[in-house]
């Protein structure tokens, strides 16, 4: 599941409580770059990281974590989220940060807090999530590639994921489809900077084990604004099963000995009617069937080929109804009082 651990210790608590007892094993949580650098390079700030790593331990949780979001001094288009003037300073971070939770840690003795798997970067096929400029596969695989060859030397154990890539059909210099981004990761020569390939499965408004070509023939299954202008092969896009046609990529391109990790699934519940997400909202109760449905279909379906897969979200304390993502959580963020949505409740229910 993915938390938001990072500034109030007492709500983590009791989120990291929330998915223990719900018998999930990962959680997925971010470190902010410029959080823990922020002051200037090499100047760290480990209060926050080293918090959530002993609580996630005690726990018995691993931890997935997500590196991006540089620092002003980076540059990078900053304030928005984008990769760094001189790669070698994200480089420089991605070591510092495997370094102190490789295992002996900052405690300095075996089973100190540790982090298990890193995912380099979020989105980089989004220029929202790319400093603002158009996408570009092989920027992406150089700032990969200075990432794992970072993490592994300062933890040959740690597992690497590449950027989990948003499905969309949108190609031009805002976004390119996550097929056509992944393949050119591959011609840049991405294959052997990362362990597992990080993947976005969002279910928008089908149940889970719907097939992808039946979702780009009808109108009622995707955006309808897609159908007269978007090819059929990228309106396969608007289903859960959309994982799998990155996985024959993955195949092609001769990497199928590796698994996917899916980093971000979900339905939203989203009821606002000016919401641009309203037109794929579900109820409640499908949000919950269609989340246990989904670890279901990929057990069945995608052994061995799947590893974890992240769904989001356990709210962040400071959402309202306002928030989209408040929409898609399966927890509410109220604190001290504790409330679940029926997803909640079903996935903790579902046989592990």
């Amino acid at each position: 599941m993915q938390a938001f651990l990072w500034w109030r210790p007492e709500v983590a608590e009791r989120d990291l409580k929330l998915i223990k007892e719900a018998g999930f094993e990962w959680v997925k949580q971010g470190f902010g770059w410029r959080d823990i650098e922020g002051a200037g390079k090499g100047i760290f700030n480990w209060g926050y990281s080293d918090r959530i790593a002993e609580q996630a331990t005690r726990y018995g949780l691993k931890l997935v974590i997500r590196l991006d979001h540089q620092p002003y001094w980076a540059g990078g288009g900053y304030p928005v989220n984008g990769p760094p003037d001189n790669y070698e300073d994200f480089g420089d971070f991605c070591y510092a940060v495997a370094e102190r939770y490789d295992g002996d840690g900052y405690l300095d003795a075996p089973g100190s807090p540790r982090i298990w798997a890193y995912e380099v970067w979020n989105e980089p096929n989004l220029a929202r999530e790319w400093g603002g400029r158009p996408p570009n596969p092989a920027e992406y695989v150089a700032l990969l590639k200075v990432a794992y060859e970072r993490i592994k030397q300062a933890d040959p154990n740690a597992l690497v994921i590449s950027a989990g890539l948003a499905p969309t059909t949108r190609w031009d210099d805002v976004a390119m489809p996550d097929v056509e981004f992944l393949q050119r990761m591959y011609d840049a020569g991405a294959k052997p900077y990362f362990d597992a390939l990080g993947a976005h499965a969002t279910g928008w408004k089908v149940p889970p084990e719907t097939d992808p070509a039946v979702v780009a023939k009808d109108p009622n299954m995707h955006n309808p604004g897609d159908t007269d202008h978007v090819p059929e092969y990228l309106r396969r896009v608007y289903c859960f099963r959309h994982a799998e046609d990155l996985r024959r990529i993955m195949v092609a391109n001769g990497d199928a000995e590796k698994q996917m990790a899916i980093l971000e699934f979900g339905w939203t519940t989203d009821p606002r009617p000016d919401s641009p997400y309203h037109w794929h909202a579900v109820t409640e109760e499908q949000q919950a069937d269609y989340l246990v449905r989904a670890y279901k279909y990929a057990k069945e379906n995608w052994s061995p080929w799947i590893g974890m897969m992240t769904l989001i979200y356990v709210a962040r304390f400071d959402w309202t109804e306002e928030d989209e993502q408040y929409w898609w959580a399966i927890t509410y963020p109220d604190f001290p009082e504790t409330r679940v949505r029926p997803a909640y409740t079903r996935l903790k229910e579902m046989p592990k």
